[in-house]
């Protein structure tokens, strides 16, 4: 074998040894980052209670994810407006376009998690998305209003 074609296998090596180095430490960042993000949700007791008696039935799991969601709106609206209390007029205006880009954006993105063909999964999924996407930018808001 020629060390020309010795050199470019070398090289094959080191850029598979690279790309699987780059999967590993993107599969390792997205699995602590939900992890974490999960941990630092605030869920209410009631949603904790309600999938506990859910028992793993998709129906009532549904049902729980729903009415967390509702509440979780609530307090993404609370924590909305107590930023935007705090607020310049101009600031209020980027608020109220990167909240309308981030609505656009969960919803977008949790469509995608309800595939047709997944069955009661797939809509458990995609209702999981939306209760965990207003979550994480109920805390969000929550942050940014206390360093105001």
């Amino acid at each position: 074998m020629s060390a020309t074609r010795q050199t470019g296998f070398a090289r094959l090596r080191l850029r598979q040894g690279r790309m699987g180095r780059r999967i590993a430490i993107g599969v390792a960042y997205f699995v602590s980052t939900g992890l974490t993000s999960a941990a630092d949700r605030e869920m209410t007791k009631e949603y904790l209670t309600c999938l506990d008696k859910a028992s793993g039935v998709t129906v009532e799991m549904i049902t729980c994810i729903s009415a967390e969601t509702k509440r979780q709106d609530v307090r993404l609206n609370e924590n909305y407006n107590k930023l935007g209390s705090k607020l310049s007029a101009n600031r209020k205006k980027a608020l109220l376009e990167a909240q309308r880009a981030w609505i656009k954006f969960r919803d977008a993105n949790c469509r995608f998690y309800y595939d047709p063909e997944g069955g009661s999964s797939a809509r458990v999924a995609a209702d999981e998305c939306l209760l965990n996407a207003t979550a994480d930018r109920v805390r969000e808001l929550k942050l940014l209003a206390t360093d105001q």
